[in-house]
């Protein structure tokens, strides 16, 4: 169970995506629509960034209207990961950069997006395992 592929978690999964024109209330009707704390911005077939909702909380924080184009307020060039990798290296990658979507990218082609809710139990268990293993190594 913990090494499901990444490609397997999202295979009936179709990601939120907008372009870095839309606006931020386009993006936060999509998300609402979808039930999803993120959105994928892709520009001409590739990933430009990642609007969650952290940023959109942070953009109107700062004072951004509705209007303001996804571009301003993403968070650009994500961390991503391959298809092809798993769930433990998802959980990884999320608990070292601490965000809690990653985008999949294989061979330039966004895939899909996972979040820390697409992973059960013994995948978490695991990845508490190994960091409190680290913990008492250093």
């Amino acid at each position: 169970m913990t090494n499901r592929c990444l490609d397997l978690i999202v295979k009936d999964h179709t990601p939120v995506t907008l372009a870095p024109a839309d606006t931020l209330r386009r993006a936060c009707e999509a998300m609402r629509e979808r039930s999803v704390g993120a959105a994928l911005v892709v520009e001409e077939g590739r990933l430009a960034g990642i609007l969650t909702g952290r940023d959109v909380v942070r953009a109107l924080a700062e004072g951004h209207d509705p209007g303001t184009p996804l571009v301003t307020v993403m968070t650009p060039d994500p961390d991503t990961i391959a298809g092809e990798c798993t769930a433990i290296d998802a959980l990884r990658m999320m608990s070292d950069g601490g965000y809690r979507h990653l985008p999949i990218v294989t061979d330039g082609t966004v895939v899909g997006v996972v979040s820390r809710g697409d992973f059960k139990g013994l995948e978490l268990d695991r990845l508490e395992e190994e960091t409190c293993l680290w913990e008492r190594i250093c």
